[in-house]
């Protein structure tokens, strides 16, 4: 299987085994579709290496059905691969429908809280793989500190990959991702008018 041969290789003093089995943290955003799909791609790979998989769902509605929630969880059921375990904590607010003049304050709570919870599995390496869904959201809107996101990751134990998606990923994250894909839009069905649809958006 082709694994890829860097252009440079860094005097940091670990051999090439460390050097490509080191966690990483990677950040999807951008104004494209696609974002979210390919962060669950990830969760997929993981779940077919036998890691477990936690997904923290931080914008959609617990009353969504999302396609991938309902694959990852019979995928993880199954006993064949890795665990998958599915969190959500928003309500249904996200870059299209959030009122910047309302009043957010249950959003903001629940954002918080999802956070705390991530901070809880990361120190006790629940986790080998997580996808924080639609983070990017809550740290641009200055609910959830970045600094504080940004040296939790540093300081996370053990063998733990992170992926976060979601517009506007603020640039400290940026810096400080090892992994940092644009999603950049070209042509959107939104764009003539026509709304999201099965087996396409959801």
């Amino acid at each position: 299987m082709p694994q890829g041969q860097p252009s440079v290789v860094p005097d940091d003093g670990l051999t090439t085994r460390q050097r490509r089995n080191r966690p990483l943290v990677a950040v999807h955003t951008g104004t494209g579709k696609g974002k979210s799909t390919a962060a669950f791609g990830l969760a997929l790979r993981a779940w077919n290496q036998g890691w477990p998989v936690g997904v923290f769902q931080f914008v959609k509605s617990a009353k969504w059905k999302v396609g991938e929630e309902r694959a990852l969880k019979v995928l993880g059921a199954s006993g064949e691969g890795g665990t998958v375990d599915w969190h959500k904590m928003g309500e249904g607010w996200s870059w299209v429908q959030r009122d910047l003049q309302g009043d957010n304050s249950s959003n903001e709570e629940k954002a918080l809280e999802g956070w705390e919870q991530v901070k809880r599995d990361l120190a006790a390496e629940t986790y080998r793989m997580y996808v924080l869904d639609e983070f990017a959201y809550p740290m641009h809107w200055g609910w959830i500190d970045v600094e504080e996101v940004v040296s939790v990751l540093r300081d996370r134990p053990g063998q733990q990959h992170v992926v976060i998606t979601g517009r506007n990923a603020p640039q400290p994250l940026i810096d400080f991702a090892d992994l940092v894909t644009e999603m950049g839009k070209v042509k959107h069905p939104m764009d003539e008018g026509q709304k999201g649809q099965r087996g396409i958006e959801w």
